[in-house]
């Protein structure tokens, strides 16, 4: 007689298989960064270590430290200079333009359509630079653009009378600042709406001027945020190439227009000198980068 279930003999289970779960999962993870990786590697990374290689050599291929020392003299000082004053101009009229504009469609009380439309505007504007852009300008504030042919005509106005010109420092700068003041609109709403109304509350119940808020609440709150954004303002206004270079051509010596002319030029042709260019950029940017970066920690932080 065979042995019944309740004998308590033994019975053998059938083996079961272990299935891998978390393991095979991180390593799928893993290759959806792939492209991206693979895409920093070939056209950021590799490019960057080409030229920083290339800024400590000669035509020759042999080592030397004079590329970095022109970095000091004449006309490459002179381009540096220049580009640093149009970042920082346009940073900071765009930063201030732009949280004015963050500011009132957050807590200004306007209509409701007006902030996704702002949004959506910003999204786009902040996005379109280089030949288009500086087209559109001369299209429209040129000597001969549509906006200046409507003032002269309707307001007896000239701005070319008044030594203005889009070829010129403040003309670059108005011309930054049509994607910089909606990458500032973008940066610091976020930033704005953490600002609690029980803060307010609180401060009005306590005594406290809207003076009183904003000294003690609101500006300690936004502060890292728009110093933060302004950084990033300007070390995309300093990188920005295309747009200047197809606005003003060779009129204004801005480094991005001198690096292109040592690199691509028949004349002014030194690609050494261009990439010690770049390398002085790359650090420049960099410092504001990592600038932006530490005070988007410190705001996190805060907000935690």
């Amino acid at each position: 007689m065979p042995p019944s279930p309740q004998s308590g003999a033994e019975t053998t289970l059938p083996s079961v298989t272990a299935v891998p779960g978390p393991r095979l999962a991180i390593r799928l993870d893993w290759l959806g960064i792939v492209p991206f990786m693979l895409f920093a590697l070939l056209f950021l990374l590799l490019p960057t270590a080409f030229l920083m290689v290339g800024a400590f050599q000669d035509a020759q291929g042999h080592f030397t430290l004079a590329k970095l020392g022109l970095l000091l003299q004449g006309n490459v000082l002179d381009a540096y200079l220049i580009s640093l004053e149009v970042s920082a101009a346009s940073a900071i009229v765009g930063a201030i333009a732009g949280f004015a504009l963050a500011w009132a469609v957050v807590h200004g009380g306007l209509p409701a359509w007006i902030r996704p439309s702002l949004l959506t505007f910003s999204g786009v504007a902040a996005n379109f630079a280089g030949v288009p852009l500086a087209f559109a300008f001369l299209c429209t504030l040129g000597r001969t653009g549509l906006v200046t042919l409507l003032l002269q005509h309707y307001a007896g106005i000239d701005p070319y009378s008044t030594g203005f010109t889009l070829l010129s420092f403040h003309g670059l700068v108005l011309t930054y600042l049509y994607f910089q003041i909606p990458l500032m609109v973008l940066i610091v709403t976020p930033a704005l709406e953490g600002l609690r109304k029980e803060w307010r509350e609180a401060s009005d119940s306590l005594g406290g001027t809207a003076l009183h808020y904003w000294i003690h609440v609101a500006l300690p709150v936004l502060a890292p945020s728009v110093l933060g954004a302004s950084l990033l303002l300007f070390a995309n206004a300093f990188g920005a190439v295309a747009t200047a270079y197809a606005l003003t051509g060779s009129s204004l010596n801005i480094v991005t227009i001198l690096l292109y002319a040592q690199i691509r030029g028949d004349v002014l042709h030194d690609p050494n000198l261009g990439y010690a260019l770049a390398l002085g950029m790359i650090v420049i940017t960099s410092l504001s980068s990592a600038g932006y970066l530490w005070l988007s920690a410190r705001t996190q932080r805060r907000r935690s």
